[in-house]
This record gives structure tokens, C-alpha cells and sequence, in this order.
């Protein structure tokens, strides 16, 4: 019973459908911006990835050099 009550202090279905016009423009607003920031963070990590391995073909280089030294 108390656990109903609860559950029911968060449930709210307006009469009025226009109160649900700027919900509806907050999720679309914070959902463009968490789709662009995870692209962001790919690109990011893109050219970490491309800067380690510039750095380990660097790295392998080096240490072939001075194998055959």
C-alpha cells in the first residue's frame, strides 16, 4: 500500500497535452547534445589513437636501430 502511495507521488499525466511541449523540447535539446558530445569523444579518441601509434612506430624504430647497432 505505502509502496503504491509512493510510486504515485511521481506519476503525473497532465489534462493539458501543451505541458508537454517543453518536456518534450528539453529531452530533444539534451539528447542532440549527449549524441554530439559522444561523437566528440570518438573524434578525440580517434586521433589519440592515431598519435599512440605514430609514437610506437617511433618506439620500434628506435629500438630496431639500435638492435642492429
Amino acid at each position: 500500500m505505502l509502496q503504491a502511495f509512493i510510486l504515485n507521488l511521481f506519476l503525473y499525466f497532465p489534462e493539458d497535452k501543451t505541458e508537454y511541449i517543453p518536456a518534450a523540447f528539453w529531452m530533444i535539446l539534451f539528447g542532440a547534445a549527449a549524441v554530439l558530445t559522444f561523437r566528440w569523444f570518438i573524434k578525440i579518441s580517434k586521433k589519440e589513437e592515431e598519435k599512440t601509434k605514430r609514437a610506437e612506430e617511433e618506439a620500434r624504430k628506435a629500438a630496431e636501430e639500435d638492435r642492429r647497432s
